[in-house]
């Protein structure tokens, strides 16, 4: 078997040329800089007068109540673990879960394993894959990480940063949910992400600037359960399926401008 260096360290064995390649096509990817690292200005995301803030992901609602005098915002930080592999019909996949039906935020939709990092996490990387190892028992020896995306700012106001990692060995990898986050573990085409079929939208504006919400439907083959997939972890599958296939999808996207202004008023709503 080919191997390749991993970006969490060592050097993992793949199980067939295609995955090889892709690592080493992905391990070139740089990320252009993150508008919000661009200085205090704009890490000034929002200054109150209605309560209400704005977030930078345009493929969510994203009004969430705030204090009523808040100072300067400064995101948190987490990951997602984008964990793909090689189908049996030769395709590249993705692994998913359906969030718990118990939690109070989101529950019973579909996201990529992750979660906020925590104060011992030495880098977004390390983050991801805790997060997926505690969420579906996927062991971070097993996935071979390739590079890191530019982040997402979520509807929470979290700065989200995608990973990308590839699972060497499907076999070796048997899901254990964890019934407080999961309650199903699947896998769907990566590809599907830049096609236009199974696919609708729903037009959205913000500060006059109008911008398309994606969603994805997705069956699966064997138990014929049925799962939409769309807001960050659409958006997020997008960016990661174009650069993967290298190719824009092929439905317009039409994100929304993020350039946030110094104040945000009662006009300032997306909806």
């Amino acid at each position: 078997m080919a191997s390749s260096r991993s970006l969490n360290g060592g050097s993992l064995p793949f199980s067939s040329q295609r995955l090889l390649a892709l690592a080493q096509q992905l391990s070139h990817y740089k990320p252009p800089p993150c508008s919000l690292d661009d200085g205090d200005e704009q890490e000034r995301i929002i200054e109150e007068t209605v309560g209400k803030v704005v977030s930078q992901v345009g493929v969510q609602e994203s009004v969430t109540p705030i204090a009523q005098n808040p100072e300067n915002f400064k995101p948190k930080r987490a990951a997602v673990l984008i964990c793909l592999f090689e189908g049996d019909a030769g395709d590249l996949r993705v692994i998913l879960t359906k969030r718990s039906s118990r939690l109070t935020t989101h529950s019973g939709e579909v996201s990529l394993p992750g979660g906020k990092a925590e104060e011992g996490d030495k880098d977004d990387i390390e983050t991801a894959t805790r997060e997926a190892k505690e969420e579906i028992g996927l062991d971070p020896s097993l996935v071979n990480i390739v590079t890191v995306l530019e982040p997402f700012l979520s509807k929470h106001l979290l700065r989200v940063v995608p990973v990308i990692g590839i699972l060497t060995d499907k076999k070796a990898f048997k899901p254990t949910p964890n019934p407080a986050e999961v309650d199903e573990v699947f896998d769907a085409p990566l590809e599907m992400f830049i096609k236009d079929e199974n696919r609708t939208e729903e037009e959205r504006e913000w500060m006059g600037e109008k911008y398309l919400l994606h969603f994805f439907e997705y069956e699966t083959e064997k138990e014929k359960r049925k799962y939409i997939i769309w807001g960050l972890t659409a958006g997020v599958l997008i960016r990661a399926a174009s650069l993967v296939y290298q190719q824009p999808p092929a439905f317009l996207e039409q994100n929304p401008k993020f350039k946030f202004p110094k104040i945000v008023d009662r006009n300032t709503v997306m909806r």
